[in-house]
This record gives C-alpha cells, structure tokens and sequence, in this order.
C-alpha cells in the first residue's frame, strides 16, 4: 500500500483526482458516471487527472499499439503499414522474410456500440515517422494523444445566475454547442424484414404505388437508400411492397384501377422510413438473405469483388517480393538452365554470367521459374526454397479467399417467416442542448438548463466569458470538495500550460496549489493589465522540481490563503526554486514601477486637464493637493493607491514583504490569493457582489441524453 496507494481502490475510482477529499457516496457515482461518459467528436485528455489515463486507455485497448519498432510507409484513415525490417538478415537467409517485415493495423471507423455510439480510431503518426514498439500510433474512441479523455476541460463559475442553475441545473455557453466541445456521433440501426406471407411474398423494389419520384430519388435501382445520403425524418430508406388480400373493392378503387391497370390494387406500400426525431447520413447498408434475387447478386457481387482485390493485391505482394529477392540471389551466379515460360527455348544461353548491367535487362516475370538453374549448388537450393515458399504463400492466400467467399456465399440464417433482412446505419450529429445530463468525476452531476449566449454569461476582469456556470449549493452539503480543488488546480494548469497528475491519496496539496495560484495569477495578471514585463513561466520540470521542494518546506497544514510565493525562497528549496523565487520578487519590483508610473501619469494627465484654457480664459489654478500628487515619487504614488506592500518593494529591499506585494498585485487585476475573482454580469455588464471561485473543470456528457428520452404519444 506504500508503494502505490490506488491499488485500495478500483480503476474507475483512481481516476478521480482528489479522491481523498470526496464524500464515498459521491465517489461512488463519480466512478459509475465515468462509464456513462459518452465519447465526444473531439475529445479532451483533462488537465488534472491522476496519471493512471494512459495506462487505462492502452489496458482498455481502445487505442493501437506498435508491435514493432519501425517506420510507417502508409497512413490513410482505414490503415496503418509500419515496416519493421530494419533488422533484417541479408536476403536469401531467411526465404521470403520481407514479406512479414510489413505490419498492417486497420483502424475502425465509426463501428456502432450497443449504445448506438461511434467507436473512431484516428492514426497519431505520420508518414516517415519512425516508431518504437509499444507506442500509441492511434487513438480510440475516448482518447486523447494515448490518454483516457472522456470529457472536456471548461471554464468554470460557481455562483448563482437568475436562477437558472437552481437544484443542481447547469448553465451552459453558447460557445460550447457552436464550437461543438459536446458534439457526438451516434449511429442509429434500422431493420426491415421482407416475409413470405399467406398472401404472397412481400417484395424489395424501387417501383412503389403512389410515391413520388422526389420520394425515391435517393434509392438505387434495387430500392435500397445509397451510402451519403443525408435523410430526415419520413424519408424512405428501403421501398418494399406487400401484397394486398382480396377486398371488395369501392367505386373510387374502381375507376382507379380501369385507369392505372392491376398493379396499383395488389400491393402496398411498407418502406422502412427513417422514424420522427432522427437524421443524418447513410454510412452502411447490410443485406441479409434465403433467396436468390438481384438485391442480394448485386450485394455479394460487390463483397466477393473486395475479397478478390484483396486477394490479387496479396499476390502481387508476394510476387514482388520474390522477384526481388531472386534478383539478389541470381547476381554474380553461372546460368546452368534458363528456358522462357510456356516453351522449351533459352531465354539466356548456359554458363552467362549474371551480372547486375544483365540482370537489368531480363524480365523474371518471362523467365521459367520451374526449370530455372544456376552453376552454385548451394545458389540453386536457397532460390528453390525462395519459389517453393512463394508458391505456398500464393496457396494461403488463395485457400483463405475461397473460404471468405463461400461464407459469402451460403444463405443467411433468419427467424421463420423472414425471408431477407435489410439493416441501414443512419449516423447523427448530436450537440448539447438543454435537457441533456452532464457530471464531474466528483459525483456533481446536473441537468442542462439553459444554453446562454457568450454575451451573457459571467465574465472575468479581462473580458473572458465562462463556459459553464455550477450551483455553490451543491458543494458542502454533497462534501464532495474535491471539485473545487481540481477547479482551482485546473485554473494553474490552464494559464501555466502544465497537466498536473495528482495520484489519489498521494497528490496535490493545499500549499502546493496555493504557489500554483500565485504563479498562475501573476501570469494571468500581466497580460490582463497589459504589463511591459512578463511574468516567470516555469516550465513543466521546473514546476515539478518545485513541487518537489514545496513537500519539504511547506507545513503540513499550510493552507491555500497561507501559502505564498515566499515558500519557494524557504531555507530547504533547491537552488533551481530559489531562481524562480528571485525571478518573482524581481517580476513583482517590475510590476511595481509600472503601476507607479501609470498612477503618475494619470495624475499629470489630471494637471494638464486643471491648467489647460477654457472658453478663451486662461487656466484654473490647480489644487495644491493635485500638483503635490503629480509630483509625489513612484512609492508614494503606490501607497497612495491602497498598495503599500508593492511601494516596499521598490524601498529597501529588507523591508518588501513579497507575498503581501503579490496579493496586492493580484487585487488589481481582479484576483485574489484564494482563487476567486471579480465577476461581472455579461447582461448588465455590472459587477458582481461577491468574489466567485473560478477555475477550470473536467466535465463529461453521460448516455442520458434528451434526445432517446422526450417521447411524444396520443392521449386519445
């Protein structure tokens, strides 16, 4: 247990960061939820998590792993060839051994789950790219670079808003549906049955009674819907038509019937059309069969003819890689017998030399591979084998396509009564929208109440709107308090450009996070208040070193308000985070200066404004205060201003108390050391009366959605 504190808990459980500090009731649906987590369109690895997401996703075996270290020579979105015969032994050692240097992985495209979700494998690598085995050369479905992603990393607000988010509901940005952050793919199956029934056989054809032509025009000249083509709800899928009984018929069939002929009366239409609430595209059709006829030739006629493109491209494989190989055998060799294929005469007269300007010129392929001999003894043996073992390969190649064709072949199993069964793959786009479930890793799940546009969400002091807005309430009362830590770390990793892996009952601390939120503030504060001077931006070992440092001089129970930037330069921390600290207090002395300067230049701004004339008069006098105050040095301008503490630091430097300077610093631009900050309302564009906590959260879409639920039914 000391060596690895996840092994007390589950898989699903030691993803969830800051696990220690959740409730077992909301750890316990956090787990569960994560595997309702619907796989996204562009999925997102999170920004916190628990360093267990790789290990999962290549366990899982959601995503391809390289068998072979190699080069890839082809990537296209169904496979990938590496060749991984870098190694191999001279040509002739081993007959044949070029033709398993080529490892080839299909990737799967949009194969439908029981859940009617998509499984998309999507190639990481590129053409050239040397691999090393055991790497990640695709992602899965829910998979981001090699990493588990089943959600996405969103800017979030706790606070209420107008109501909207009462009882766990969720405000959500408009952002998030245009940028399709929550989009998904689910593809839908759709059945028709074509039955023998007491009145005749029921029938597959494009010819169906009282349809119009526009009805039909996406059908081919079976009656089966063509690949790509983009339906909505009533469009016709699949034309059948079912023989009618003998009915009595009335006056108005009657007369329809002298006109139109006998057909129109007997049948029915039963097409399969594509139910309310459903669109998309057309990705496959599946045909399914006991009788012959000319839906089923055309289909296995299209399934046989990719067996034997399949089959011929394996042959030609063989073929190359065995002409080639004799080439390497047959240089510098004698010619005992050399005839030319089909006939008895010689293609090159006994005892040529074969040399390599010769062997350029002779054509294998026209040569009698049978009969062909060279002066070497042990030449003869090694190119004999070479053939031998070709003609085998060719064999298994042939053997396996006749077995896939008379698969194809024989008639398909169905219930009674069925005669052919057509199955159409519809796949939809789904976006957010309201009434869909969304949830933390944390247990904090809600519904969608409202999608707001940009304009009116919250935003921060720099003009930044948030994605989503969580009820407070549904914190203490859950005491599920690790989202808010994940929401305050995850603020860190978003503005520093950090993943933090914080392992469960092993990871961040509230010190650690608090020198986060400084370091991430004061970056976060120079772009906002548009500083000359850049802020300290630690590189991801630096960081870690850091933390590394932070775990020996921090208290056990410093907490986040107690823990400043004035623990990187503690008696104990390397030399590398005393740099940093040095680098700080240096950007914080910066900061200082420029905001004094700025404070004085409004100030002589102010004093021109007082001397300028006026209406053809010369100037006002101004007051005594604002000329002491436009001549006040840069210390006092900052005291002046309610910032004593960064004044100190442009004093003797004895007296600067760094950590107060950074808060200051941080309340200027809208921040404090807690990790909230100042709101405004994107409606009014008013402040908000109290600080909000802010943050970035890892948010998923479970297989709840609105869609599969709102179902509409007569009454009557």
């Amino acid at each position: 247990m000391d060596v690895a504190p996840e092994q007390l808990v589950s898989i699903a459980a030691a993803l969830i960061p800051f696990l220690e500090h959740d409730d077992a009731n909301r750890a316990l649906m956090g787990s569960n939820m994560q595997r309702q987590s619907v796989p996204l369109l562009f999925p997102q690895a999170p920004l916190v998590g628990t360093g267990l997401e790789e290990k999962v996703a290549r366990d899982s075996g959601a995503v391809i792993v390289a068998r072979r270290a190699g080069t890839v020579t082809r990537v296209t979105a169904d496979e990938i060839i590496v060749d991984a015969g870098g190694d191999l032994a001279t040509p002739g050692d081993q007959p044949l051994a070029r033709l398993h240097q080529h490892d080839r992985y299909r990737v799967k495209k949009f194969w439908r789950t029981n859940q009617d979700t998509a499984i998309n494998q999507r190639p990481l690598v590129q053409l050239g790219q040397a691999v090393a085995s055991g790497e990640i050369i695709a992602d899965g479905a829910a998979t981001e670079g090699g990493e588990l992603a089943l959600g996405s990393n969103v800017l979030v607000a706790f606070m209420p808003w107008y109501g909207h988010n009462f009882e766990d509901a969720i405000v959500l940005s408009e952002r998030l549906v245009k940028d399709d952050v929550y989009s998904s793919i689910h593809i839908q199956e759709l059945e028709l049955h074509v039955r023998d029934t007491k009145r005749g056989q029921e029938e597959i054809t494009r010819e169906i009674p009282n349809v119009s032509d526009e009805s039909v025009v996406d059908l081919d000249e079976r009656g089966i819907v063509r690949i790509g083509a983009h339906v909505k709800p009533g469009d016709i899928l699949v034309g059948k038509i079912t023989p009618k009984g003998e009915t009595e018929l009335s006056p108005e069939e009657k007369l329809l019937t002298a006109i139109f002929g006998e057909k129109a009366k007997d049948v029915k239409d039963s097409s399969l059309k594509v139910p309310p609430g459903m669109a998309g595209v057309v990705i496959d059709v599946k045909i399914f069969s006991r009788i012959e006829d000319q839906v089923v030739e055309k289909d296995r006629g299209e399934r046989i003819g990719e067996v034997r493109r399949i089959e011929n491209d394996e042959k030609a494989r063989i073929n190359t890689v065995m002409l080639d190989e004799l080439g390497h055998l047959l240089q510098g060799q004698d010619v005992a017998l050399m005839l030319k294929a089909g006939t008895v005469e010689e293609y090159l007269a006994s005892g040529t030399k074969l040399t390599a300007a010769t062997l350029q010129e002779v054509d294998l392929g026209d040569v009698d591979l049978k009969t062909l001999r060279v002066a070497n003894k042990p030449s003869n043996e090694r190119i004999r084998s070479s053939i031998d073992m070709a003609a085998q390969e060719r064999a298994r190649v042939e053997e396996r396509a006749e077995d896939q064709i008379d698969k194809i072949l024989q008639p398909d199993e169905l219930p009674p009564g069925v005669i052919q069964l057509v199955k159409v793959y519809i796949a939809e786009k789904r976006k957010i929208s309201v009434g869909d479930k969304m949830a933390g890793r944390h247990g904090n799940k809600g519904i969608v109440a409202r999608i707001v546009p940009e304009e009116d969400m919250p935003f921060l002091p720099d003009g930044t709107p948030v994605d989503i807005v969580l009820n407070p309430l549904g914190v203490p009362s859950r005491m599920n308090v690790g989202q808010i830590l994940e929401t305050h770390l995850g603020w860190a990793a978003r503005i520093l450009g950090f993943e933090a892996k914080t392992p469960v009952f092993r990871g961040a601390d509230e010190a650690e996070i608090g020198v986060l939120l400084r370091l991430a503030g004061f970056r976060w504060a120079a772009e906002s208040l548009r500083l000359q001077h850049a802020a300290p931006a630690p590189e991801s070992a630096a960081i870690t070193r850091m933390v590394q440092d932070l775990k020996k001089v921090a208290g056990e129970h410093t907490t986040m308000l107690e823990a400043g930037a004035g623990l990187l330069g503690a008696r104990g921390a390397s030399a590398e985070t005393k740099e940093l600290f040095q680098a700080v207090r240096g950007f914080l002395t910066d900061a200082a200066r420029e905001l004094a300067e700025r404070e004085l230049a409004q100030r002589r701004q102010e004093l021109e404004f007082h001397r300028a004339p006026r209406d053809g008069k010369n100037g006002g006098r101004p007051a005594k205060e604002l000329e002491k105050a436009a001549g006040a040095t840069p210390a006092e301008a900052l005291e002046a201003s309610a910032k004593p503490a960064l004044a100190a630091l442009l004093g003797p430097k004895a007296e600067a108390d760094v950590d107060a300077a950074a808060d200051e610093l941080l309340r200027a631009a809208g921040l404090t050391p807690a990790g909230k900050a100042r709101l405004r309302d994107g409606r009014t564009g008013h402040p908000f009366e109290g600080e909000v906590t802010v943050g970035s959260i890892y948010m998923l879409k479970l297989s709840h959605l609105v869609d599969d639920k709102i179902h509409a039914r007569s009454i009557g």
